[in-house]
């Protein structure tokens, strides 16, 4: 499928109420926090900021599927730590970023991004994505690498086809949201889905979107050729949560490392697609000593 359409809410109300949803989910975030807007040739791309003004090198995340940065909010202090940390507002999906052009492949995913990086002057950036987020890494990192200096992919797709059984997953995590708020956490460890016992301001804009978003025509992440795996030439770090719905763990870890050159692959024990929100002490405590060891030079 190609894209052909740009995402956007069906009315300027329910943009507003998904939006005012929005600021009030960024408030998990530490803070200070900065907001900035980055014009790309394929639409305006809203960005956050938190962390030092000087010091380590930057972290760049992108949220998963109609996702929004709100989702990084158990990373962001960690990481901000002593880096500069950056969450991207993707296109094409619920946010505010505004896209106007569509970004119908791999090469013009990788502009966009690419521009981004440059309008906030970044460079030796470790690109952290999870799910269509860690699709988005891997790509840069194939198709845009000049701003890299690592990749870490939780959980991402462009590793095997997205099976049927990862949207069987996502309708069960729907109904889940159904069920009465004290049984949430309950079924969502039943179905490995942290979303359930989010916070509630985490999950609000996530609920508008469902009804109120219009996605553009983007297709699911395609999988990654040998060939394009083979061409990394950054330090890649793939975290894959043993109960994943989207991957085979075991299959995964042994595509990366065979493919792609000197990556490092792990499985994140009791944790499934949404591990960041899952295992967040397990998740950034590989984080940093993988974006600790790049920067030391010892990978």
């Amino acid at each position: 499928m190609t894209r052909t359409s740009v995402g956007h809410f069906v009315s300027e109300a329910a943009r507003v109420r998904f939006l005012a949803a929005y600021d009030r989910a960024m408030e998990l975030w530490p803070g200070p926090r900065q907001e900035f807007d980055v014009e790309t040739a394929y639409g305006s791309v809203h960005v956050h900021r938190y962390g030092p003004t000087a010091g380590g090198e930057p972290i760049v995340l992108l949220h998963g599927h109609a996702g929004h940065p709100s989702n990084w909010y158990p990373q962001i202090a960690a990481l901000g730590e002593h880096h500069p940390v950056y969450a991207i507002d993707t296109l094409d999906d619920p946010g505010r970023s505004v896209q106007r052009v569509a970004a119908p492949g791999s090469a013009e995913n990788a502009a966009w991004l690419g521009e981004v990086l440059a309008g906030l002057a970044l460079e030796r950036v470790h690109l952290v994505g999870v799910s269509y987020g860690g699709w988005l890494a891997l790509n840069q990192a194939i198709h845009g690498p000049e701003r890299l200096a690592s990749v870490v992919s939780l959980d991402p797709g462009g590793i095997e086809k997205v099976p049927a059984r990862f949207y069987v997953h996502m309708v069960a995590g729907l109904f889940g949201m159904l069920a009465p708020r004290p049984l949430r956490p309950a079924v969502g460890r039943l179905l490995a889905n942290p979303a359930l016992s989010a916070p509630r301001e985490m999950i609000a804009p996530l609920m508008l979107a469902m009804r109120s978003y219009k996605p553009g025509a983007r297709p699911p992440a395609r999988p990654f050729t040998d060939e394009e795996l083979a061409s990394v030439r950054l330090p890649v770090s793939v975290l894959v949560g043993r109960r994943s719905a989207l991957l085979r763990p075991r299959q995964v870890v042994e595509r990366v490392t065979a493919h792609i050159p000197g990556a490092r692959a792990e499985i994140v024990e009791k944790a499934g697609h949404g591990l960041n929100l899952e295992q967040p002490e397990a998740v950034n405590a590989r984080l940093l000593s993988f974006i600790g060891a790049v920067g030391e030079g010892r990978l």
